[in-house]
């Protein structure tokens, strides 16, 4: 049985400045996000995108700012309304209280949305083919968002069973309870599998928003599986149908996704990964 090793939070101390471990699998995020941004760019069908419609270097820069606007504001917002609305009701000001800890991918990927709309429509490029272009470069982000969970001993798992060779003891539980490590589950699943799958899938002949789609059905079907095995917020509990918060907010992810993969695949002028506009319309 493993006992988790109860990292320091902080990897570096200048006098009063602390720069965390999970502000640095930020950083990682953002640097692999940009990396992978740009190899997108030699893929099809932004590759052969020329004139005022072809996508550069400042679109990625741009399009990364705003999704970190959207990612913070949206995940703040969406953790106040999702998981503790009353609180958050009666204690207004406490939404602004980030350093307290509090975000929700769920309302980050909201945020992320509409700032990428706002873009779209600022910038005249199509909605679709921006989330089409974005949506394999998030994954590895979210693994090392979770490499952060790791380190900061928080998000543990559901008891396991003490024979299980990785199973957990995580002293921030307050117990020694042998645990599943679910943050590691959720980097293999979110992070590692997903980023296979739509790394491979981007670069076959599809239709434009066809991408999104299995980022979104992708993305809900790894966290509602790692959520068996994540222990549920203590103020909530698991919830109808023995399921927890987060699993609820991916079922309309699945369906979503799904829902959006036949409306590309139906389309009456359906986009496809050959160049088959170079304009600056959006639609």
């Amino acid at each position: 049985m493993l006992v988790h090793p109860n990292f320091d939070p902080v990897a570096v101390q200048i006098g009063p400045i602390a720069i965390h471990w999970y502000g640095i699998t930020y950083l990682v995020a953002f640097g692999l996000f940009m990396w992978l941004a740009h190899l997108r760019l030699q893929h099809e069908p932004y590759r052969s995108i020329q004139g005022p419609g072809a996508w550069s270097r400042k679109d990625i820069e741009d399009m990364l700012f705003l999704g970190v606007l959207g990612v913070v504001i949206g995940g703040r917002l969406g953790y106040c309304l999702f998981y503790k609305p009353e609180f958050y009701l009666r204690n207004p000001l406490q939404i602004l209280f980030v350093w307290q800890g509090g975000m929700s991918f769920h309302g980050g990927l909201i945020g992320v949305i509409a700032s990428q709309f706002w873009f779209a429509h600022s910038r005249h490029k199509p909605f679709w083919q921006l989330m089409d272009l974005i949506a394999p470069c998030v994954p590895p982000g979210l693994g090392a968002g979770r490499i952060g969970n790791f380190i900061n001993g928080e998000l543990w798992g559901r008891p396991a069973d003490p024979n299980l060779p990785w199973a957990m003891v995580f002293p921030q539980s307050g117990s020694s309870v042998p645990r599943h490590p679910s943050q590691i589950y959720e980097l293999l699943l979110e992070g590692v599998l997903l980023f296979i799958v739509m790394w491979l899938y981007a670069r076959k002949p599809h239709k434009e928003a066809q991408v999104s789609a299995v980022f979104l059905v992708g993305y809900g079907a790894a966290r509602f599986t790692a959520e068996y095995f994540r222990e549920p917020d203590s103020f909530l509990g698991v919830l109808a149908l023995h399921m927890s918060m987060g699993q609820w907010l991916c079922i309309p992810m699945i369906l979503g996704g799904v829902l959006l993969w036949v409306w590309a695949e139906t389309r009456t002028t359906p986009g496809s990964q050959a160049p088959a506009s170079h304009g600056p319309a959006t639609r």
